[in-house]
């Protein structure tokens, strides 16, 4: 996810540019870049960091003109760097391009203008489109993109200016968000609103397949094809500090709601005719995957979590035995590793200190490491011996919500490709679980709109000062990131519990109208799970559970049940977790506190 922002009209553009790329930021920041036409040619300046090193060198190299595009990156295709910072031109500056999304057959048409004589400089998918631009050019600048666009897979969303036609900029938009702004005498285009909010409030949104033609007096909307749209503009009434937001009264409820789209992403160009396919990113070969005879998953909070979840998954689907280590235990306790030792370390952020100690101890004793990290360049990222990023975008609350379900779609697919791979599951098998994972964004879309149910159940337990979570086999991963979300930003004392470990000390803590969350998605445990339900029943709890569509009995052993839509009950913790996170907001906001910011916590923890 990265920031889009382009401008045309009679001030200058520089300015108008870097005030955008700063409200859009949060949406990319380990790099950024302005193009600029100056009245001959389009000069382009672009920096690693943040956007105050592109305005420290702006300082010095001033760009003069009146139409222009900028974009704030966050890491796709390539480290950040200079070079692979956006815009990109084509080898004469004829065309300059930003681009949002991920171009899945860039390799194929970098393979094709390298055979044509174009040289790249970047690692980039997004300078195969300049490149294309100027191979396809036809002397229109419209009909040149409509061309390049046609040959694109993917997601995108686009900012064109040429040189030939200055007075014009073009917008595309497919899967991935792009906003006009009209002005007087001034047209935008945004990926977000907050980047022209201060200069307009009429916007066009752009629809999937959409494109736009700015001229400083007029824009002009048209599908990609030419059809001619038609569209009343919109009027945003939100305060700036809502526009950043979307709209929602937090990053932690908007990052909830973007999971579906970050679910898809990271499962994006990964799937191919009904098999997980990780060939491109994964270099282990067959052979190699054949003769890992150890899986240990290490990681802190909220990424240790989903590594429970990745023992059961690639214990089930590949038969290796799976070890999960918190990392800051992990380094401190002599762990076995050989050769064909395998260590899994997941990082949102790829710089948790902790867990970058444990990958630098895996690898000096022979192991071989693999990251799970939603940062491309990032010190885990870089380190580690082979990657898999999650495309879940920048994560701004503290609060981690579609960074941990991203995760989770990461080691399924690992785990099915593995599986694969060592032959221990069948080819039928394998292309259940990537019809279900498929399914899943529509289902996690379907538990957003039992919103309204799911903050009454938060109702029950804000006056509450302590609670607690159950769960068996996966239920219980899920649990223990239910009772983190809670206790992080509501401060209500939770603790998750093993349902079967209940008679071993833990029913002394229930007492009369205790809040009590239980799971029931397993099914091979579910008639366990129940007796575990009405053993707490029985002590005055009050009982809110959650269970899979279809099921009519736990609704008669618990006080309150919110229903998931049924999927395999190896990837229901993609949708139990939803309602949880949910219920930490609703409980967060109703007792008065910072969302975004809780106390004490930090985003990314860089020390140990």
């Amino acid at each position: 996810m990265c920031g889009i922002v382009g401008y045309i009209g009679e001030k200058e553009a520089q300015p108008i540019l870097l005030e955008g790329l700063s409200k859009l930021e949060y949406r990319g920041y380990d790099s950024a870049g302005v193009a600029i036409f100056n009245g001959e040619w389009i000069r382009v300046e672009k920096s690693k960091g943040r956007l105050v090193d592109l305005e420290g060198k702006l300082k010095s190299a001033g760009l003069s003109g009146n139409v222009g595009i900028g974009h704030t990156r966050w890491a796709t295709h390539g480290k950040p760097s200079d070079q692979n910072s956006h815009p990109h031109t084509d080898e004469q500056s004829q065309f300059a391009v930003v681009h949002n999304g991920i171009i899945e057959n860039y390799l194929e048409l970098k393979e094709e203008l390298i055979g044509k004589g174009y040289t790249f400089t970047s690692e980039t998918d997004t300078e195969v489109i300049a490149k294309l631009l100027a191979d396809l050019n036809d002397g229109d600048l419209v009909s040149t993109v409509q061309k390049a666009v046609a040959r694109l897979h993917g997601a995108y969303a686009l900012g064109v200016l040429s040189v030939k036609e200055p007075g014009r900029l073009v917008a595309v938009r497919y899967a991935s968000p792009l906003v006009i702004g009209l002005g007087n005498g001034e047209n935008f285009i945004a990926s977000d609103i907050p980047a022209i909010l201060k200069h307009t409030r009429d916007v066009y949104i752009l629809e999937d397949g959409e494109m736009a033609i700015l001229e400083k007096d007029r824009v002009q909307l048209m599908k990609i094809d030419g059809t001619p749209v038609e569209r009343d503009t919109l009027r945003v009434t939100w305060d700036l500090d809502k526009a950043e937001k979307s709209g929602y009264e937090h990053f932690m409820l908007k990052e909830i709601y973007e999971q579906p789209k970050a679910i898809q992403d990271t499962m994006a160009s990964r799937i191919s005719q009904e098999q997980v396919d990780l060939s491109q990113e994964i270099s282990l070969s067959s052979q190699v995957i054949q003769q890992i005879d150890k899986v240990q998953f290490v990681a802190c909070g909220t990424a240790y979590h989903a590594g429970l979840v990745g023992k059961y998954v690639f214990e089930d689907l590949t038969r290796i035995p799976v070890e999960v280590d918190i990392a800051s235990e992990y380094r401190y306790r002599n762990p076995i590793i050989t050769e064909r030792t395998l260590v899994i370390v997941i990082s949102q952020s790829g710089e948790t200190a902790d867990t970058l100690a444990a990958l630098r101890e895996a690898k000096k004793a022979g192991a071989t490491v693999l990251a799970i990290t939603n940062v491309v360049g990032s010190s885990v990222a870089r380190e580690a011996d082979q990657v898999l990023i999650t495309w879940a975008g920048p994560e701004i609350a503290v609060a981690s919500t579609k960074a941990y379900t991203s995760q989770l779609i990461a080691i399924y697919l690992l785990g099915t490709y593995f599986a694969q791979m060592r032959g221990t599951c069948t080819v039928e098998d394998a292309k259940q679980i990537v019809s279900e994972l498929t399914r899943l964004p529509q289902r996690v879309e379907a538990i957003l709109e039992q919103s309204a149910k799911i903050k009454d159940f938060a109702a029950q337990i804000v006056n509450h000062e302590h609670l607690f979570f159950l769960g068996r086999g996966l239920d219980y991963a899920v649990a223990l990131e239910g009772s983190l979300k809670l206790k992080e930003i509501s401060y209500i004392h939770s603790e998750a519990y093993a349902a079967g470990e209940l008679k071993h000390g833990t029913l002394a803590l229930i007492e009369e109208g205790i809040p009590v969350i239980s799971l029931a998605t397993q099914r091979a445990v579910y008639e366990k799970m129940v007796s575990n339900i009405q053993e707490v029943k029985a002590r005055g709890a009050y009982l809110l559970g959650l269970t899979v569509e279809g099921d009519q009995e736990l609704q008669k052993s618990v006080d309150a049940v919110l229903h998931l839509p049924e999927t395999l009950d190896i990837l229901s913790p993609v949708l139990a977790v939803v309602p949880l996170q949910l219920v930490a907001y609703y409980a967060c906001v109703a007792r008065g506190f910072d969302v975004d910011k809780p106390r004490n916590l930090a985003k990314s923890v860089t020390v140990e």
